[in-house]
């Protein structure tokens, strides 16, 4: 069963000092019926304003998991990191027992944007751990890139390409798929399938029919499901795609 839910389906908020958009529940969005897919919690899709930020809060019991599509976000956290994470690179902070960060964009003229996703951990109390990754673009053009894995089989084979780990059976691909190309992803009865489109377009087809995908759509998959993704558009097809239990 494939559920596709389309950028204008998504909840908006505007701050004037950054601008999201909301896939579940989250902060002024209360949607019980759109709390989450399976342990993921958010998705969002966040532009920050040039010099401006989140200050420092606390997190526990989280997995955060952070991609930067462009510009430059800094992240500071109560562990003693201070790290610059520029347009291409993951981050994965596991909150655990308690852990306070600040995420700022340090540019005076350039807007940041990015994903952050947070999914429930496998264990809860775990320690706070906090790693990042710079991903070169030839990792994931045309392929699915395994950026952050978890502890299940696709993961482990994952974690052998030097994926981030993350507390919790999710691995989370990336890709960027030119024009014309082809993907499969055979999902598992077992699993799920959160598919998010951040530039280009995407085709989609399975036993379910065939789906057209723009900038800012997502797909909520379960049940088993070839999955074949073709870019369609002029442009390539930038996506994130996050196997999940």
């Amino acid at each position: 069963m494939i559920k596709v839910v389309t950028s204008e389906e998504r909840h908006t908020s505007d701050r004037g000092w950054i601008h999201s958009e909301f896939s579940f529940s989250f902060a002024d969005y209360e949607d019980p019926s759109n709390a989450h897919f399976g342990c993921l919690l958010a998705h969002n899709d966040n532009t920050l304003m040039p010099q401006e930020g989140f200050k420092k809060h606390p997190h526990h019991n989280l997995e955060i998991v952070s991609y930067v599509i462009s510009g430059t976000l800094k992240h500071v956290d109560s562990m003693g990191t201070e790290q610059l994470l520029e347009a291409g690179t993951a981050q994965v902070m596991s909150a655990g027992t308690g852990v306070e960060h600040s995420e700022t964009n340090p540019s005076e003229d350039e807007p940041v944007r990015f994903l952050q996703m947070w999914f429930l951990p496998s264990h809860r109390e775990l320690k706070p751990s906090y790693a990042y990754r710079k991903i070169e673009e030839d990792a994931y053009l045309n392929r699915l890139y395994p950026m952050v894995s978890g502890t299940s089989d696709r993961a482990n084979e994952s974690l052998n390409e030097n994926g981030l780990r993350i507390a919790q059976d999710v691995t989370c691909y990336l890709s960027r798929l030119e024009s014309g190309k082809k993907l499969m992803f055979p999902q598992h009865e077992e699993r799920r399938t959160h598919l998010f489109l951040m530039n280009g377009h995407l085709e989609l087809q399975c036993s379910d029919g065939h789906f057209d995908l723009k900038p800012g759509d997502a797909a909520r998959i379960r049940k088993s499901c070839d999955l074949q993704m073709t870019s369609a558009g002029s442009e390539p097809a930038e996506f994130v795609l996050i196997d999940l239990p």
